[in-house]
């Protein structure tokens, strides 16, 4: 037997054991938080019941099962701009998602949120992206138009509810309410005027009349502040890509984008004849900086003129309490019309665009005409050749590929070498 260091003379692995099951629940301690804060400890529950766990929070457990998930482990072969084959140093939905949730858990620590909650939403968020990014989504939503539509929100809960099958009690991960609320509304309300509950994608609506997620509200601070660093990661990483790909030149970025230019004239003064390489890693670095400072300055505002005095008082609210400064949307907007212009309309992303719509969408018309050919455990629950569940089986399978997994699907169906 090894002694255990701490557990005095004579303690073992095996006596550790033992006494672990006759100790009494320990009290789970948290850093202080906010009146506004999301309480862990009064969290509305979640659909199918568990005891709790003894020694993490309900949102400690959520960030767990979201990284223990398959279809996390999935995000690393799932592209944000450029296709997974075209090199190993761009981000995929996977790095992409750990910088999300790292920026959420630094943000809402600085404004005394739930951390772990901010965490878990920036793990989630990205979870039903299918294959080549945003073109991925497109091709699918034309592809499923008859059939009710695709959503990359709404296929994030499907993954969390239903597709994700590691427990023997229910489908899904059973996570709490807040941490669906979010994942579901973390940019806004989803019902207003003009827009009611039937007009969602269809996942949603099946959820929310088993667990109303309240999807006329704002959502709570710590989404609020997830969806932030959403905008943060991706703005900041489609700089670093661009400029590795070589789609714009240091220069072009600088002249074009104030913002950039600022931050950068500060490596200048801290750096003089800093290597290129290096002096774009700490603007990048300086640019997360600036931006999650701005958004705790412009919240803190925010929160104090409004004065919520619970979780529920920033969902009342009636508009986001969470955000940027107007000044840092314009410089936002500036830098995404320059992104726009010189990365994702760039002829060589339009090739790998092209390509991605073919590929998909001849996956997507041959398995919806011969269902056959899927995976038998994807067979199961169609309703034939061109039916409206078949439609949704083809799409749930297609939508969990990687794009290497998508290219190599279509080269064993339609080349003639394979």
């Amino acid at each position: 037997m090894v002694p255990i260091a701490g557990l005095g003379e004579g303690r073992t692995w095996r006596n550790r054991a033992q006494i672990s099951w006759s100790l009494k629940r320990p009290r789970i301690s948290a850093p202080p938080r906010a009146r506004y804060a999301t309480a862990w400890e009064r969290t509305r529950g979640r659909l199918h019941p568990e005891p709790e766990s003894a020694n993490r929070t309900a949102f400690e457990r959520d960030r767990d099962r979201i990284v223990h998930a398959s279809a996390f482990r999935r995000l690393k072969g799932k592209t944000q701009v450029f296709v997974a084959h075209e090199g190993d140093h761009y981000r995929t939905r996977l790095t992409h998602s750990l910088e999300v949730a790292q920026i959420a858990r630094a943000a809402a620590r600085r404004l005394a949120l739930d951390d772990d909650l901010a965490e878990a939403l920036g793990l989630a968020h990205d979870l039903g992206h299918p294959p080549f990014g945003h073109t991925g989504e497109d091709v699918l939503d034309a592809c499923m138009e008859p059939f009710g539509g695709f959503d990359h929100n709404a296929q994030t809960l499907r993954v969390l509810t239903k597709l994700e099958r590691r427990y023997p009690a229910f489908d899904g991960l059973n996570l709490a309410w807040e941490t669906l609320e979010g994942v579901v509304k973390h940019n806004g309300p989803l019902i207003f005027p003009g827009r009611a509950l039937s007009d969602l994608p269809v996942a949603i609506q099946e959820y929310d009349s088993a667990h109303d997620l309240e999807l006329h509200t704002w959502p709570g601070p710590e989404a609020q502040i997830a969806a932030h660093a959403d905008d943060v990661a991706y703005n900041n990483h489609d700089i670093d890509d661009g400029l590795r790909a070589g789609l714009f030149s240091y220069a072009e970025l600088r002249a074009e984008a104030p913002m950039v230019e600022r931050v950068a004239a500060t490596v200048d003064r801290d750096y003089p004849g800093l290597e290129q390489a290096r002096h774009i890693a700490e603007t990048v670095r300086r640019l997360i900086g600036v931006w999650v400072d701005d958004l705790v300055w412009e919240t803190t505002n925010r929160l104090a003129a409004a004065k919520p005095q619970s979780a529920e008082d920033v969902r009342g609210a009636g508009r986001p309490l969470i955000g940027f400064s107007d000044e840092m949307n314009e410089a936002q907007a500036v830098l995404r019309r320059f992104l726009m212009a010189r990365m994702y309309r760039h002829w060589k992303v339009n090739r790998s665009r092209s390509m991605a719509k073919r590929t998909l969408r001849a996956l997507f018309e041959l398995f919806l005409a011969e269902p056959e050919l899927l995976p038998p455990s994807w067979q199961i629950g169609g309703d034939g050749p061109g039916g409206q569940r078949t439609a949704r089986r083809v799409c749930d399978y297609i939508a969990g590929m990687t794009d290497d997994y998508a290219i190599e699907e279509h080269k064993r169906l339609f080349s003639l070498d394979r």
